[in-house]
């Protein structure tokens, strides 16, 4: 084993009478001398130093495998702790030899058993401290995976639901603006329903009365209407329908009823007033002749006269004048007649 070589030979050696630069010498310190440190006057080495090769290399290597043990042990424990944020696990290792036993004279050329053994226990330790750091990385990583999905998956369901109650909603919506429009559509349809059934009604009802009640004359010309104005009539304005036609045309009976009066009514002329079974007066006046005679019952379309020019006339022609209830003022012919489904 190599040892301190000797120290130089000091250039001078300083006379013990002489002071020193800090002060004198002391008494218990002895005559100076010079001081060659050897291996036998110095003590072990301890710290960091450089140890010679060994004869057989066999604790030098194990020294190196110790020291690659735990420097990759503190350093799995201190990726552990960055990574997982848990307190450092602590690493036991066994009691190693001393660096004397290495380096003092007796040059031992065999690693003890214990101390391989306690390497190996060092690096199973670190061995099985990384392992466990990685699979508390991975199970960590897979519980933030699982949180991740599931905070997918419950705003995905938030998604779908509110985009299914939309949809929900519109359809709604769109349900009751087209019931509304049904509604709309089927009231209307109803309301043209009525009056088409109402119209085909009054229309069958005209058409029944029309073969109950008929015009008074045939090939007429309608020359003055009810409410015409004019001076030639002592009212001031026209008060019945007159019908134009030649003289001596037939005039029949509108409806069935009663003859209430047949004969010369000055202005009138020659009239006959044909009372219906509801009251009503109809008066044929300006006949040429008169076929029938009071308190006589006639029937739809009898004969009860001839068209004539007498009276105040200035031509031919069948006065007819409506008195509802035998009223003295009448109302116009010819709606009357209207509502009866004849057209004059």
């Amino acid at each position: 084993m190599a040892s301190n070589r000797p120290a130089p030979q000091a250039p001078f050696a300083p006379d013990a009478s002489e002071p020193f630069a800090y002060g004198a010498p002391r008494a218990e310190d002895g005559v100076w001398e010079e001081w060659n440190p050897t291996e036998e006057s110095l003590p072990a080495v301890r710290g960091r130093h450089r140890v010679a090769k060994q004869r057989g290399g066999g604790l030098a290597r194990s020294s190196t495998v110790l020291g690659v043990g735990v420097i990759a042990a503190v350093g799995a424990g201190g990726m552990a702790s960055a990574n997982t944020g848990k307190p450092p696990v602590s690493i036991a290792l066994p009691d190693l030899p001393s660096v004397d036993s290495l380096i003092d004279g007796h040059h031992h050329t065999e690693t003890p058993a214990a101390s391989l053994s306690g390497v190996a226990t060092a690096t199973a330790s670190a061995t099985a401290v990384g392992d466990s750091t990685a699979d508390a990385g991975e199970a960590l990583r897979s519980r933030i995976m699982a949180q991740a999905e599931r905070q997918q998956s419950k705003a995905d369901s938030r998604a779908t639901a509110a985009a299914v109650a939309k949809a929900d909603q519109q359809a709604a919506e769109a349900a009751a603006e087209a019931a509304k429009e049904a509604s709309v559509k089927a009231a209307a349809a109803k309301e043209k329903a009525e009056a088409d059934a109402e119209k085909k009604a009054e229309e069958a009802r005209l058409a029944a009365l029309a073969k109950q009640y008929t015009l008074p004359t045939s090939s007429y010309t309608i020359t003055s209407t009810f409410g015409q104005a004019g001076s030639m009539w002592s009212s001031g304005y026209h008060t019945g329908l007159d019908f134009a036609a030649p003289t001596g045309t037939l005039i029949k009976a509108i409806h069935s009823g009663t003859i209430t009066e047949a004969g010369w009514a000055g202005a009138y002329g020659y009239r006959t007033i044909l009372t219906l079974d509801d009251g009503t007066e109809l008066w044929f006046c300006h006949q040429s002749s008169i076929s029938v005679s009071a308190g006589q019952k006639v029937s739809t379309g009898e004969v009860i006269g001839r068209v004539g020019a007498t009276g105040n006339v200035t031509g031919p022609h069948l006065h007819l004048e409506v008195h509802p209830g035998g009223q003295p003022t009448g109302i116009d012919p010819g709606a009357w007649l209207r509502g009866k489904g004849l057209t004059p």
